[in-house]
């Protein structure tokens, strides 16, 4: 099973969040893939949620290992659907977010069933990722019972020389200006529910400083953070607004709170402004002197002869659905650039060691049960 040309077929399939056609044809391939090797392979569907593939060589819904991924991809020009190798690297949409490290699980899932190994493993992969993950809370919703003791995400793409242990919570919070409408000549008789929602934006800033390439990323970015992911007010130019909102994405680290954020954003709202949070996670944090951790970086540290460091992630992951069930979470990807950018690309050999990685940490949980 040669992962390279899996990973190009897999970004051959148009698989824009929501474009469930392509989505479906894409499913149906893995799945004709991994059925001649004796892997279960299931397509879940529920109701309006996006489909996920879940294959596995066990009905046991408790797994020693557990892949955890998606294979939808943020939209692109048609071109980047084709995929390019140059210079040793992989270039197309979803190279490296996800869809090379998908195939990897794939040859994962195909090696562990083909040599029988003594391993309860398989992999879940969700199709829409890039829009919140609803199709794996619903899959997991509708399984209660699934847990692993490891789980292995590549979904952090960037560096293979590191290892991911800590990831932020990501917050989401709705702001709600109300005001009252009046003549824009006549801005005396109204109140404007836009400036009060700048108002409150910046008694917001005052707490949670705003970081940009002007400013530069501050000495430790092991911070809070937040930015004003979506602002609306007003309908036409010369009435007041009497209504505005703002959507608002925190990134929490895990010495906060999802009730202090809240404590704190309650005394720091306009006249007329209120606020909802309208979803909250996790931190992920990991022992890095766990004994798993310690064992996969040391198989790392000998696929790439070289020293791999441990790295702390802003962004969010998946897998904190899994690590809220009580799974020891093993992050680490390949090496690219352009993540949702026109020039997406992995670094081939990175996405070999990965493979590579992952199926020696297999064989050795196999070789200790």
């Amino acid at each position: 099973m040669e992962i390279i040309e899996i990973a190009k077929d897999l970004i051959s399939f148009k698989t824009v969040t929501g474009n469930l056609s392509e989505i479906e044809r894409c499913l149906d391939y893995i799945k004709k893939l991994l059925t001649p090797f004796g892997v279960k392979v299931d397509i879940f569907k529920n109701g309006k949620a996006s489909p996920v593939i879940f294959a596995r060589n066990t009905d046991d819904m408790h797994f020693d290992a557990l892949v955890l991924g998606h294979i939808d991809v943020v939209p692109a020009k048609g071109q980047m659907f084709i995929p390019v190798v140059k210079g040793g690297k992989l270039y197309g949409r979803g190279a490296l977010d996800m869809k090379s490290f998908a195939a990897v699980a794939i040859k994962s899932m195909a090696y562990v069933a083909q040599k029988k190994l003594d391993l309860k493993f398989g992999f879940v992969l969700s199709t829409d990722e890039e829009k919140g993950s609803a199709s794996l809370e619903a899959f997991l919703k509708k399984n209660p019972d699934l847990k692993a003791d490891i789980v292995l995400d590549n979904d952090v793409g960037g560096d293979v020389t590191k290892i991911i242990t800590r990831c932020k919570n990501p917050v989401y919070v709705r702001l709600k200006a109300k005001g009252q409408a009046a003549h824009g000549s006549t801005p005396w008789e109204g109140f404007d529910a836009n400036e009060q929602l700048f108002l409150t934006w910046q008694n917001i800033r005052k707490v949670y400083p705003a970081f940009n390439t002007d400013t530069k990323a501050p000495v430790d970015t092991w911070i809070d953070t937040v930015h004003f992911a979506i602002v609306e007010g007003g309908k036409v130019t010369n009435i007041i607004s009497d209504e505005a909102t703002a959507l608002l994405d925190f990134r929490l680290t895990e010495k906060s709170s999802v009730k202090d954020l809240a404590k704190k954003l309650e005394g720091l709202m306009a006249k007329g402004v209120t606020f909802e949070i309208e979803y909250s996670s996790i931190p992920v944090v990991v022992d890095e002197k766990n004994p798993i951790i310690e064992s996969y970086r040391k198989i790392c540290e000998e696929v790439l002869a070289q020293k791999v460091e441990f790295e702390y992630m802003g962004g969010a992951t998946d897998s904190r659905a899994l690590y809220e069930r009580g799974a020891t979470v093993v992050m680490h990807s390949g090496t690219g650039e352009g993540m949702h950018a026109s020039g997406e690309y992995v670094d081939i050999k990175t996405v070999k060691q990965i493979s590579d990685i992952q199926i020696k940490f297999l064989e050795k949980l196999a070789g200790q049960k």
